[in-house]
């Protein structure tokens, strides 16, 4: 069994997400190191007293530890996973266009994981040179596993919605920076992101590019995508944003938990309950108090998004908008609530027809819950871990 190295102490849920999958290969029978990140110095020097040659790897996610950090470089610049001849296991939770400046500079022996299949397909074409490990979705946790689910009657918020919020406004020094003609242009793009939800951001850039200049070359085709995720931030919260919106001027009272709520504009702002920023341990408890969750995809179109699974774990409903991959797991009615972004209108009416139905509510709680569990836990990619590290 492989000796396996995680970090925590420094992106909270990613942190918690390592540790979930951490206790799931420790059941599996390997022998786990939590190297703590706010403590670098001191885990480097545990770590030395873990670490076995030809049998230790690194499971971390969002290039953690591969970001430069000079404690994780000898004095020759290589890092600690080139010397010590460490394969990695990267899970990367966001697009790759956030990452190319690290991506050209992986260690020898790396492995990209990712969270979403375009997200794949994007790798296959502009790092090709990248080997490229099996999907693996976002999951969930079940907060109280050996508990029964508070029944959905009995639960204190209505919605509820995980998440920050940032004001479409704050990326469009981004989009405005240049002259009046680039501006255009990213509204171009943002504009048809926005009528056309289903497309991706890599997609609709190069479109534009190509009816635009006729033909682009590969190379500047990759290094363009690099320089416009603020569009890929400005579609996503404001998205995001409208789906709160349409909720609470609807008259539908929704607890957000997160941050930024304040600087969303709402006819009925009465009807936005903001709650401070949890931890994930904290966003469980609360889940497990909401009768419905609602779900607003961060635009990957053939992933999924941990939200859902922890709200199918922890009783509530989810209520999402969908993807390719959701599509093949996910039924409306049956085990969540499913609603479309071209359709925003429709979700005030998705949400009174479920609140007025209680039973409704549980079956589909109940059933979410049960799928779940069948395959969508962190315990279930910890066993697709177990077999990529062992049999790779």
């Amino acid at each position: 069994m492989k000796k396996i190295m995680f970090f925590e102490g420094d992106i909270e849920t990613q942190g918690y997400f390592s540790r979930q999958i951490a206790e799931a290969m420790q059941e599996l029978g390997h022998e786990i190191f939590m190297y703590d990140l706010s403590r670098a110095w001191k885990s480097t020097e545990k770590f030395f007293r873990f670490f076995e040659k030809g049998n230790t790897v690194l499971i971390n996610f969002n290039f953690h530890g591969m970001s430069g950090e000079e404690y994780f470089l000898d004095e020759n610049n290589r890092t600690m996973w080139d010397a010590l001849e460490i394969p990695s296991y990267n899970i990367v939770v966001d697009h790759p266009m956030y990452y190319h400046h690290f991506l050209e500079q992986v260690p020898k022996n790396y492995h990209h994981i990712s969270i979403d299949r375009n997200h794949e397909k994007y790798m296959r074409r502009f790092f090709p040179e990248i080997k490229l490990a099996p999907f693996l979705p976002l999951a969930g946790t079940e907060l109280y596993p050996n508990k029964s689910n508070v029944p959905i009657e009995c639960r204190k918020y209505d919605v509820m919605m995980v998440g920050n919020y940032c004001a479409p406004q704050t990326f469009e020094q981004y989009i405005t920076r240049i002259d009046d003609e680039y501006t255009a242009f990213y509204y171009g793009i943002i504009d048809d992101l926005l009528a056309n939800p289903e497309k991706t951001v890599e997609g609709v850039t190069e479109a534009h590019l190509l009816d635009e200049l006729g033909e682009v070359p590969e190379d500047e085709l990759k290094k363009a995508l690099a320089a416009v995720t603020f569009i890929d931030l400005y579609v996503r919260y404001t998205v995001r944003g409208q789906m709160v919106q349409e909720l609470v001027d609807a008259g539908i009272r929704v607890h957000v938990f997160g941050d930024g709520w304040q600087l969303l504009p709402c006819k009925h702002e009465e009807n936005l309950i903001g709650m401070n920023p949890l931890d994930s341990v904290g966003c469980l408890k609360k889940l497990c108090q909401s009768k419905i969750s609602l779900n607003v995809m961060p635009w990957f179109k053939d992933g999924a998004h941990d939200r859902i699974f922890n709200t199918m774990l922890n009783g509530s409903v989810s209520l999402t908008d969908s993807s390719v991959y959701l599509d093949s797991i996910l039924h409306d009615g049956i085990d969540c609530s499913l609603y479309s972004l071209k359709e925003k209108e429709r979700l005030p009416e998705i949400v009174d027809a479920l609140l007025a139905d209680s039973a409704k509510m549980q079956s589909i709680a109940d059933e979410g819950c049960q799928m779940a569990k069948a395959g969508h836990t962190w315990a279930h990619r910890a066993k697709q871990l177990h077999e990529l590290i062992e049999y790779a």
